[in-house]
């Protein structure tokens, strides 16, 4: 009897993911490798859907007990303080969670990825879509907090949406950039892991850009999440944007797509070959 998982569950079949000729044949192997995860994350689970919202739930929890009841944050952020921290740390898990898979995106369907003609770049968009659907299904808890918490929104609320796309290429040049460079060398995987423990602290997420003293304020933008967390927050905290991290930070996002697409190119031969 065979030890594979059946398609829904498991890998997916190669005849599912046959090379694509057209756009619309490689968004049908994308959509179904990230249902395919999506269906693998959650199968098992008993709580299900909620996992998408209870690490940045506990966390914005720990720091709002932290910084209010504990200590006494100042000026530092603004009211209601737990929207002010679920606006920045649900992208952070998508930006973050993203990241993390990205140093793994080849090794692990490394038998798929060579014995099927596929984009390799579908394996890095794949994380992308799969951690964002997680994203969007959290932002209904942003929304119930903001209600109750008494958060205004006002019209600056339509950069949400275009704060998601900045993220989204932002994550596409890094994905490219990442992925081919771990299968190369394995003590990068490591390496990211670091860094993204460091970006936590450095990036406007417990405070806001706008906190940072003034000397620091080009080195902040130059951190694109600065820019994208201002856009996610504008929208409930006016008093939140700052043009410097929005322009210099979509630079940076630019030079980092670029770069991801590039690397990607130069390597591509390589990392099959790794494989």
């Amino acid at each position: 009897m065979s030890n594979a998982l059946p398609p829904r569950l498991g890998t997916v079949s190669h005849t599912t993911v046959a090379a694509p000729g057209t756009p619309r044949r490689y968004l049908h192997s994308l959509w179904l490798l990230s249902a395919r995860d999506l269906r693998v994350r959650y199968a098992t689970s008993i709580l299900g859907y909620l996992w998408s919202v209870l690490d940045p739930l506990v966390m914005s929890a720990i720091y709002w007990f932290v910084f209010t009841q504990v200590f006494h944050r100042g000026a530092v952020g603004e009211q209601p303080y737990i929207v002010f921290l679920i606006t920045a740390l649900l992208p952070w898990v998508w930006f973050n969670t993203s990241v993390g898979e990205f140093t793994r995106a080849f090794k692990k369907d490394a038998r798929l990825i060579r014995s099927t003609a596929i984009p390799r770049s579908i394996w890095i968009l794949r994380v992308i879509l799969t951690k964002g659907l997680e994203f969007v299904f959290a932002i209904p808890v942003l929304v119930l907090f903001a209600l109750f918490a008494g958060a205004k929104a006002n019209w600056s609320l339509l950069l949400f949406p275009v704060a998601m796309i900045w993220q989204t290429l932002l994550l596409v040049g890094l994905g490219l950039l990442v992925a081919p460079l771990c299968v190369l060398w394995a003590d990068l995987e490591r390496t990211t892991a670091l860094i993204l423990r460091a970006l936590f602290y450095v990036s406007p997420i417990i405070y806001g850009f706008k906190d940072l003293p003034g000397p620091l304020h080009f080195i902040g933008a130059l951190n694109p999440l600065s820019g994208i967390f201002t856009l996610y927050r504008v929208g409930l905290f006016p008093g939140q944007w700052h043009t410097e991290p929005v322009l210099v930070g979509a630079i940076v996002t630019l030079v980092f797509l670029g770069l991801g697409l590039f690397t990607f190119r130069s390597l591509e031969r390589d990392v099959l070959k790794e494989l």
